[in-house]
């Protein structure tokens, strides 16, 4: 399981939220995907919501890219 608190996965993941547009104060939200990288993750359900799980999702995934350790499973769309 990933650290979500390690500063390294810190640095990426704010870079891949700025990356991205998402605020820094919703960061917190993308780490239950980082913690589970090739977990169920949920797909946009096209509602509005804000934030989209789809924009958490590309965070998720590009975090996980910059730390070298890029998703096998396909993204929920």
């Amino acid at each position: 399981m990933l650290d979500v608190k390690d500063p390294t996965v810190q640095e990426a993941l704010r870079r891949a939220s700025e990356e991205a547009g998402l605020p820094d104060y919703l960061r917190s939200c993308v780490y239950g995907l980082l913690r589970d990288p090739e977990g169920d993750w949920s797909p946009c359900c096209g509602g509005g919501c804000q934030p989209c799980s789809a924009t958490l999702a590309d965070v998720a995934v590009r975090t996980l890219e910059l730390l070298g350790t890029p998703r096998r499973s396909p993204v929920p769309t």
